[in-house]
């Protein structure tokens, strides 16, 4: 089965792609690309996968660069390809070409940016937690020493939960507005006391209010697709023991014609 990359006009010219499930070498409950190192998927099998994609960029394995994820707002700006020790980030950017920025999800939101006047791109693990504690801006920011401009930057959301699969408890709606009681309006009621929460447009909100040129939601839902989608709720209401990785990414690098197939 060839890859299947959900890719997005907004990010035109800079070769990207929101990685689906499809094409890997993993098996039982990771079955397809999981890319995951934190998973307990065999190593080989997530290596492999990895390589797979890193050979979509024409790029080596070792300048897929991944972090390991923690839901902060710290960012790291990449100048080397990072090494297999992971620094503890949720987002990257760079100016360097040659070097393949590399986010891991299974719910949350991962956030590719591009400024293609500056040369300048950025990626980012935006959970909730992450979201409002400020990552996407903090992107932007890191973005900018580089000499972006967020008038100039395009920022695409990927695949992550949606409202109608994304239920919590009204402790949950306490951190949000606590901050600011509008973001209450990002929740919708479910059964009994339950509330459903809209994470996607909690974080186009905040890209559109940071000031970005653009911010869009390619639409799709992990926790409603299995078979392209890993995710991390589902795999608990299931029972299982662990949960695949998806993985977003965006170079400097040039499209050419990908192999895999391309999936807007």
């Amino acid at each position: 089965m060839t890859l299947e990359i959900i890719t997005s006009d907004d990010l035109t010219p800079r070769q990207h792609g929101f990685f689906t499930r499809h094409g890997g070498v993993s098996s039982g409950i990771f079955k397809g690309l999981n890319c995951g190192a934190g998973s307990s998927d065999q190593t080989d099998a997530v290596l492999s996968n990895r390589g797979r994609v890193a050979a979509v960029f024409d790029l080596p394995l070792t300048h897929l660069t991944s972090l390991h994820q923690t839901h902060s707002s710290r960012v790291l700006t990449v100048v080397d390809p990072v090494p297999t020790s992971r620094p503890k980030c949720d987002a990257m950017v760079t100016n360097v070409a040659g070097i393949a920025l590399g986010i891991l999800t299974a719910d949350c939101q991962p956030v590719l940016f591009s400024d293609p006047e500056a040369g300048v791109i950025g990626a980012a693990h935006a959970g909730w937690k992450g979201a409002l504690g400020g990552v996407l801006e903090a992107t932007l920011d890191a973005m900018e020493a580089l000499g972006a401009n967020r008038r100039r930057i395009s920022a695409v959301i990927g695949p992550c939960i949606s409202q109608r699969a994304y239920e919590v408890g009204p402790e949950f709606m306490d951190h949000f507005v606590a901050e600011h009681s509008d973001y209450a309006s990002f929740f919708a009621n479910g059964k009994g006391d339950r509330l459903l929460f809209d994470l996607p447009s909690f974080g186009l909100f905040r890209l559109r209010e940071a000031g970005v040129n653009s911010a869009s939601w390619t639409g799709h839902c992990t926790y409603c697709d299995a078979e392209k989608f890993y995710s991390y709720r589902r795999s608990c209401h299931m029972g299982e023991a662990d949960y695949g990785r998806l993985i977003s990414v965006i170079s400097l690098r040039n499209p050419r014609r990908l192999t895999a197939r391309c999936a807007r």
